[in-house]
């Protein structure tokens, strides 16, 4: 059995690759990288917003690269494989963090795009591990950090399809851990973010009719990404990185049917009040503007104390509604 409990590494200097990396928690974390003095391979479907990611990185004093990178086809990640170990000769440290989303009615969704939803996220992430394992195992070690996302375990109401590709990271990431389990030096961890202040809610299809903004409680990006800085440092099997994320899995873990079916019954509130036509968004092509780190968020964001308070008092409006439908029942 691997022990978790192991002393933080020294990583600068090391060789990271980042898929995902033009914009939201992906530049973020690159930038991050770069502030630990990592040699990085940045990974994207965008030649111009990675070149504007390799630029940041070298301004931070870092030896970086951008590879054009389409995370769905097999041949383009085995490409960015080879690429990053002639860039150093080496990998430690492989973030699969590319990643899509459709929201709407599961049957208005074009199913086109509900394929390359799982082409680009399952298929993404697992064409990043089959084409990184064997590199870790031939140097006997390295370290594969999955930014899965709070999906893997709870559901994002009308989003089917995202969702089925987070639980199907999940999984896949839970086996493979059994299978490098003989190899104390090898790590998969999984990071389980909630929603991000970041520009993937921007550039994510919506078929609901609503321009979604991010809420005011939102992640920031680059708290997430000094999460994966932390994980590259000290690994461990599975890491929620904020409150929200710990919390949503433990209530959802408890109460996964009323959970889900408010939040859907939120949700065709909102949609009955249509503001947006249809957006494919960034499913089939590229992201467009802006590629930056931060989205448009819908109110200014909240201090920490603040976000803690609303935390708290949905959790308490949670439970009186739960308990109060279970003690309706029972005297039914």
């Amino acid at each position: 059995m691997k022990s978790q409990d192991q002393l933080p590494q020294k990583i600068s200097g090391k060789t990271v690759v980042i898929t995902g990396g033009s914009s939201g928690v992906g530049r973020a974390t690159a930038e991050a990288f770069a502030l630990e003095g990592c040699n990085i391979v940045i990974a994207a479907r965008g030649k111009e917003a990675l070149d504007e990611t390799v630029a940041l990185c070298r301004d931070l004093g870092a030896i970086a690269i951008g590879v054009v990178t389409d995370v769905s086809i097999a041949s383009d990640v085995e490409n960015l494989a080879k690429t990053a170990l002639q860039f150093n000769g080496r990998i430690d440290i492989w973030v699969n963090n590319a990643g899509v989303m459709a929201s709407g009615k599961f049957e208005e969704i074009p199913m086109e795009l509900h394929e390359h939803v799982i082409k680009t996220n399952l298929f993404g992430y697992m064409h990043g591990a089959y084409s990184v394992l064997p590199i870790f195992k031939k140097q006997q070690e390295g370290i594969l950090i999955n930014n899965v996302s709070i999906g893997g375990f709870m559901p994002a109401p009308y989003s089917a399809v995202y969702s089925a590709t987070k639980f199907g990271i999940r999984g896949m990431m839970e086996c493979l851990n059994g299978e490098i389990s003989n190899s104390k030096d090898i790590h998969i961890c999984n990071l389980y973010p909630q929603i991000q202040q970041s520009t993937g809610n921007m550039h994510s299809a919506k078929y609901s009719g609503l321009d979604f903004k991010i809420p005011p409680f939102a992640a920031d990006p680059r708290d997430t990404a000094a999460k994966i800085v932390q994980l590259a440092r000290s690994p461990q099997k599975d890491l929620f990185p904020d409150t929200t994320s710990l919390v949503l899995k433990t209530v959802y873990g408890l109460f996964p049917k009323p959970i889900i079916n408010i939040a859907s019954a939120g949700m065709r509130l909102m949609m009955k009040m249509k503001n947006a036509p249809s957006d494919p968004g960034n499913v089939l092509q590229e992201s467009k503007n802006p590629h930056k780190i931060y989205g448009e968020t819908m109110l200014p964001v909240p201090s920490r104390n603040t976000k803690m308070a609303l935390l708290a008092g949905l959790g308490i409006g949670l439970t009186y509604i739960l308990l109060k439908n279970h003690s309706d029942k029972k005297d039914s």
